[in-house]
């Protein structure tokens, strides 16, 4: 399973159903919409500053974490930005990669 970090933040519309529903209402349907996915919830926030929410969640592939992130921004009650997280074992596989790249101007 991938790992992935969604960021959301609400809408006007998105804000009020959530004083509507609270916040626990919104876990479980997130729960059920990345289950249906084939994935789990690690962690469920509420925040203020930069986004509403945040959750990180084990997904079976990017589009899986695709589908979640477009089909939540689709409805306009919320804005979601999707991060792929890589753990430090993952880093050191990409360490190991030959690549050929040239620095623009070189």
């Amino acid at each position: 399973m991938a790992k992935y970090l969604f960021s959301g933040s609400y809408t006007s519309e998105g804000a009020k159903g959530v004083l509507k529903e609270g916040g626990t209402a919104r876990r479980a349907m997130l729960d059920e919409m990345i289950g249906s996915l084939g994935g789990t919830v690690e962690s469920f926030y509420f925040a203020f500053g930069g986004a509403d929410v945040y959750v990180i969640a084990d997904l079976p592939d990017a589009a899986s974490a695709a589908a979640m992130s477009m089909t939540a921004s689709a409805t306009g009650a919320v804005q979601v930005s999707t991060v792929a997280l890589l753990t430090p074992e993952e880093i050191d596989d990409a360490t190991g990669k030959a690549v050929s790249y040239r620095a623009p101007g070189a």
